[in-house]
């Protein structure tokens, strides 16, 4: 594969995930699936353009830049079996914040969860797996790949931040900060059960991906 091709996939990745951020895109595709439609499509796209991507990484060009130790698979291990309790946690959860919320009219800014840590954990999320697998991948194609992703993650929080102040209202938004930013930094958000049930999707998710990695990917993701 040339680089050519390589960044025409890039551009076609990025394309395809700027719909949620287009509301005249957006509301023509909900109209026209529904709200479950939409989501189930979009989630779908998303994986097959991510593996798309992957896969052209893969086939491109092989330039190293540094070779593999085995210190790095640790430093992945223990970061990924982070990043997958972090997803766990907050997706799905009312967060006015960014985006991915659900039921956000629920939110209790006096007791964010984890959002008094971070407003956008999904974001995080993807920066955290994103400069995790630099480490590992010491070739041009896979370092452009995460890089571009991590800093897609940085950015992208700042993006949100101003569209979500843009909808919300300067007022409101402000009000929202200021009540997370007083509340105390360990809260919990739902009920233990729930929480409970998050931490072994987490879990299950982290061990699923172990197992499903050497098989998709074709290399093993152990220490």
């Amino acid at each position: 594969m040339s680089w050519i091709l390589y960044a025409a996939v890039f551009g076609a990745f990025f394309l395809t995930h700027s719909l949620p951020v287009r509301p005249r895109s957006k509301r023509w595709l909900v109209k026209r699936l529904g709200p479950r439609g939409f989501t189930l499509s979009y989630s779908i796209l998303s994986l097959a353009m991510l593996a798309w991507l992957i896969v052209a990484a893969a086939n491109a060009p092989y330039v190293a830049l540094w070779d593999q130790a085995t210190w790095q698979r640790h430093v992945i291990f223990i970061g990924m079996f982070a990043v997958s309790l972090l997803v766990a946690l907050s997706i799905g959860r009312p967060n006015p914040f960014s985006f991915g919320g659900a039921r956000n009219e629920r939110f209790d800014p006096k007791k964010p969860g984890l959002i008094r840590w971070t407003r956008h954990p999904l974001l995080l999320a993807l920066t955290l797996w994103s400069a995790l697998h630099i480490l590992p991948n010491g070739d041009v194609a896979h370092v452009i790949l995460f890089g571009v992703f991590a800093l897609f993650g940085l950015f992208g929080m700042k993006i949100v931040d101003r569209r979500k102040q843009r909808l919300l209202g300067d007022t409101q938004w402000q009000s929202l900060r200021g009540l997370v930013a007083a509340a105390p930094f360990f809260t919990r958000h739902g009920s233990w059960l729930e929480i409970l049930l998050r931490l072994t999707a987490g879990i299950f998710v982290f061990a699923l991906l172990l197992v499903l990695h050497p098989i998709v990917l074709g290399v093993s993701p152990l220490p």
